[in-house]
């Protein structure tokens, strides 16, 4: 049986290139991903070097996964809307976006998934603190922090933005 770890590791949704960043350097160091969790990843010990890993917020799509799988790259699992792909390097480099108009699509999604969760918040704070209850605060807090998220998001965007417009 192949050695096997479990690490938890927490990133927030604005850090998911770091995530997909550690996840390669673990590739690299000899740990293949086979499995996530929420803040949980497990590994097997593999050739250092062996895959790449990426990672995209996308909305559960059999077609869109199969064809993942015809490209030679392996479906790992799925924590809420992100999933998590992994394909053997010898077949050369792997990549989910092609060009910074695919990439500000995904931040598209995850801007207003962050939008709507954080307003949904908001809402209930707010609705929460005029009746007099505690909970109210843990929504306020739980909003400011995902529009603070939707900011961070935002900024990549107006990056790539920034790019796409050089590039043009």
């Amino acid at each position: 049986m192949a050695e096997r770890k479990t690490v938890r590791k927490w990133f927030w949704v604005w850090e998911f290139d770091k995530e997909e960043r550690w996840l390669n350097q673990m590739a690299l160091s000899g740990w293949a991903l086979v499995e996530v969790g929420f803040c949980r990843y497990v590994f097997d010990a593999c050739e250092p070097g062996a895959y790449i890993i990426r990672l995209q917020m996308c909305p559960r799509d059999e077609n869109y996964l199969s064809f993942l799988e015809e490209t030679g790259a392996e479906y790992i699992g799925r924590v809420t809307r992100w999933i998590y792909v992994r394909r053997d390097a010898a077949l050369g480099d792997f990549a989910l976006f092609s060009d910074n108009a695919s990439r500000l699509e995904h931040l598209g999604w995850i801007a207003r998934m962050l939008l709507v969760i954080g307003v949904m918040n908001l809402v209930i704070g707010v609705v929460n603190s005029f009746n007099g209850t505690n909970l109210g605060s843990i929504n306020l807090i739980c909003a400011t922090l995902l529009m603070y998220a939707l900011g961070r998001i935002h900024g990549k965007m107006e990056s790539l933005e920034k790019d796409r417009e050089l590039e043009e």
